[in-house]
């Protein structure tokens, strides 16, 4: 795929730093044969893990290519991992070339791997580790370019797209949201990887019409802030014609406010895992506003299945299969064995499919409150927080309780003079059962802390909250 742009499209641009270097293709080619050559000098050999450790950027990319162009298998580090992390993951993967933070890239003769096929594992990324030690998953070539062609028939961009397809990568490329759903796409189609190092939200503002960007994909969050920055007003987003957002629910007023300020996009939601290289399914332009609370209907290289939980044989547990879906994690033979069965991975979230066939993830399993025992749905409460008015963003926590057990504390991300505690809990009164509505609430001015996938990262939220008085 990266040759023949490089023979056909030599000049086009492929990959461009904010603020830093920039290259055609045919210079990312030639520079990430060289990178493949430097590590074939370091002893690198067909199969052998190379741990990519850049900040996003062009040095990044060029150690992407270059490792696979070795025939090596990229292990995507999370730049933000703490020394206890790392040490892990590289003892983990079983790295045979590390490429840390400020090391010059590996420079030698150039090489171009031969003999590799579709289903050889290209790269390894390692789950958040929410619910234990992070577990290696294994992309293929295969699954890299399936989840690219499932984007691009899902989102509708034409196949000679070319340079008129611009992303915006603003998200860590270390994760499959970056990389697999926006980083393998502009190349699948010969596009231009536009990638900031870190996000800064004026900038973000400015660059849409500066470096010309047709495709934005970030999460809800960041579109709350985006649209609420002074920078934001006036800002040229005529340009835009692809958006999308996943990671976590999203409010509907939100959705709307989207497509206003993106008149000219086609809007999709899309969810996903890293066990599944990105997408498992998306929510078309035309449901994103009326049916926000759902995730959409299965890509088209995926089967979707329901494990029933209950009577009610459309809501259970979503597992999947299909060429994106991995075939086990990296040297884990006992979690493979719990998660993925008769060839279907169990995601491990409870789902609703309704009457058209669209998603709605209703539970994930574990994530609940036990109130006097009661199990309530983390992600049902939040659903209804996310339409409560001004609330931006919303999480709901477990609170002990020496009496019940546990109680439901509801955190609201928005502007603290607009969001009226009393109102929001009226509009939980008034869709949910009683034993379902928070007793306690704090409303944040910074956004709820999320991991590279949009994930809500509890744990760390509970330690930053303090609750005040349980609510009446």
């Amino acid at each position: 795929m990266l040759r023949a742009h490089a023979e056909l499209r030599p000049d086009a641009e492929a990959v461009a730093e904010l603020d830093g270097d920039r290259l055609t293709y045919a210079q990312l080619w030639r520079r990430a044969a060289r990178v493949a050559g430097g590590l074939r000098a370091r002893g690198v050999k067909t199969g052998d893990r190379v741990a990519v450790r850049y900040p996003a950027g062009t040095d990044w990319a060029l150690a992407f290519w270059g490792t696979l162009l070795a025939g090596g298998i990229a292990v995507a580090i999370n730049t933000h991992s703490t020394t206890v992390e790392l040490d892990f993951i590289l003892g983990d993967a079983d790295v045979q070339a590390d490429l840390p933070v400020d090391a010059p890239l590996p420079d030698g003769e150039p090489y171009v791997t031969t003999g590799l096929v579709a289903a050889d594992v290209a790269a390894l990324f390692y789950t958040s580790g929410t619910t234990g030690r992070p577990k290696g998953v294994p992309t293929t070539h295969q699954a890299f370019v399936t989840n690219a062609e499932n984007l691009i028939r899902c989102l509708g961009i034409p196949r000679d797209a070319g340079s008129e397809l611009r992303t915006l990568i603003s998200v860590p490329l270390f994760h499959v949201t970056g990389c697999n759903a926006q980083f393998i796409v502009a190349a699948c189609l010969g596009g231009t990887s536009v990638i900031m190092p870190e996000l800064d939200l004026p900038r973000l503002a400015a660059v849409l019409a500066e470096e010309r960007i047709s495709l934005l994909v970030t999460v809800p969050a960041v579109y709350s802030l985006l649209l609420r920055h002074p920078a934001f007003i006036g800002a040229d987003v005529s340009g835009v014609r692809w958006l999308a957002y996943g990671g976590a629910p999203i409010a509907p007023s939100l959705v709307r406010s989207v497509k206003e300020a993106f008149p000219a996009a086609t809007v999709i939601n899309g969810y996903g895992m890293t066990e599944t290289a990105s997408l498992i399914t998306v929510l078309p332009d035309q449901d994103a506003a009326k049916h926000a609370d759902s995730v959409g209907y299965a890509v088209p290289s995926v089967d979707l299945g329901v494990v029933p939980t209950g009577d009610d044989p459309y809501t259970g547990e979503l597992v999947v299969r299909g060429a994106t879906v991995t075939t086990g994690y990296w040297r884990r033979p006992r979690a493979t064995a719990e998660t993925i069965m008769d060839g279907w991975l169990h995601t491990g979230d409870i789902v609703r499919v309704d009457e058209a066939g669209r998603v709605h993830v209703v539970d994930r399993i574990k994530d609940i409150v036990n109130r006097g025992g009661e199990n309530i749905s983390s992600v049902e409460v939040e659903a209804v927080l996310l339409t409560a008015p001004n609330v931006a963003d919303a999480a709901v926590l477990a609170i002990p309780d020496d009496v019940m057990g546990e109680k439901v504390g509801a955190v609201l991300f928005g502007d603290r003079a607009e969001i009226d505690v009393a109102e929001v809990l009226v509009h939980c009164r008034e869709r949910l059962a009683d034993f379902k509505v928070p007793q306690y609430a704090t409303v944040v001015t910074e956004a709820l802390p999320r991991n590279a996938g949009g994930k809500l990262l509890k744990n760390q939220l509970r330690d930053q909250v303090r609750w005040g008085d349980p609510l009446r």
